[in-house]
């Protein structure tokens, strides 16, 4: 009855590993990805796991069994070797020599009394060599001949995948997604009020808090380095300034409704008057539209900058 139970375990495991195989395959492009689908991968493991405890039991039961013809025949349990099994599996796999043997595959080379021996190349490091030269000729077909997709591909298939998902999301979401391409200044006193909160905590540092500059630029004039306008503020927040001189980028720390706030709360600074006004630095900065000038930058570029 136990023998039949264990029969019909594997058997389901077996049927349940070749069903989610088939459905992986059949529903992923990658059936075999433990991301994309993991039953995949939890039926293997189950199948490998019964099929090794089934084993586990026959030998059990073998041993059992020998045991009994054992005492049957009078032989003491000590006088057997009951690691035979394992040590026959070693020799199989290494094809090792004993000592006794060495004699006859000894060569002829011998360097101040070390001897060579022509050992043959273990079995288990033989099919490991030959398993590397299938997957050889199986990628050199698949990729080489048949053309399938290699990493480029597929990182270039993943990104557009990605921008149709995000244009989805935009698309069907209920609240707009900010960034650089979507942000529009916000006027409300109430965003304008968050904007300056977040201004005073981590910008007032470096550009005052009337906004005149101070290791950073004058925020309050015309004149920009990274641009004007509330794209680029926005842009500028959000990933930072010029390497190894602007300032560190914000998008990790403050969210895409805050930046933009602060965006707009700096724009509202245009035109104020600050106690002590730095000089201008960078070009002045016209919206499209309007006039452009040019003006030749001015001061010296400072080290931690939003503009």
């Amino acid at each position: 009855m136990k023998k039949y139970f264990q029969s019909i375990v594997y058997i389901i495991f077996v049927a349940v590993t070749f069903f989610a195989i088939a459905t992986a395959i059949k529903s992923y492009k990658n059936p075999f990805s433990l991301y994309e689908h993991p039953l995949v991968w939890i039926a293997i493991v189950g199948l490998v796991t019964v099929v090794v405890l089934k084993e586990a039991l026959n030998i059990v039961a073998q041993q059992k069994a020998k045991q009994l013809q054992m005492e049957k025949d009078g032989i003491q349990p000590e006088e057997v070797d009951n690691w035979a099994w394992a040590k026959k599996i070693i020799d199989k796999w290494t094809e090792a020599k004993a000592v006794e043997e060495e004699d006859e595959i000894i060569l002829d080379h011998n360097y101040d009394g070390i001897k060579e021996l022509d050992n043959n190349l273990p079995p288990w490091w033989l099919y490991m060599f030959y398993a590397t030269i299938i997957f050889a000729a199986v990628y050199l077909v698949r990729y080489h001949v048949l053309g399938a997709d290699n990493q480029e591909m597929e990182y270039a298939q993943a990104v557009a995948e990605a921008k149709r998902e995000l244009a989805a999301f935009k698309s069907n979401s209920k609240e707009a997604v900010i960034d650089a391409e979507t942000v529009t200044v916000l006027t409300d006193a109430g965003d304008l009020s968050r904007g300056k909160a977040v201004y005073n905590l981590n910008c007032a540092a470096c550009h005052v808090a009337d906004g005149g500059g101070g290791i950073g630029p004058n925020l309050t004039d015309e004149y920009w380095i990274l641009g004007g306008g509330v794209k680029n503020i926005f842009n500028t927040i959000s990933n930072g300034g010029r390497d190894g001189k602007g300032m560190v980028a914000w998008n990790k720390t403050l969210k895409p409704k805050d930046i933009q706030k602060v965006a707009s709360y700096i724009i509202s600074l245009q035109g104020t008057t600050p106690a002590k006004p730095k000089e201008p630095q960078g070009e002045l900065y016209k919206e499209e539209g309007q006039a452009a000038a040019v003006a030749e930058p001015t001061g010296e570029q400072p080290k931690d900058s939003i503009q």
